[in-house]
């Protein structure tokens, strides 16, 4: 078994929400409507976010923001 890098880590949802301060409602709506990723099913009814595609959406918003500011 290897050890998963930085980026690869598995996120569960409280988590996933503390890191972009989005609710958990908002989290799957976000998913429905394909601005936000959609999580992996980790077994059972459990699902977690992979960090890096939170670390993407995150570096996505920041930009989107500084292309508004015209920076």
């Amino acid at each position: 078994m290897t050890t998963p890098t930085t980026g690869n880590r598995l996120l569960r949802r409280k988590e996933v929400e503390n890191r972009t301060g989005k609710s958990r409602s908002a989290i799957y709506d976000g998913i429905r409507k394909n601005t936000f990723p959609a999580p992996v099913l980790i077994g059972g009814k459990s699902v977690a976010w992979l960090e890096s595609d939170i670390e993407e959406w995150i570096a996505d918003c920041i930009a989107a923001r500084s292309s508004k500011r015209g920076e």
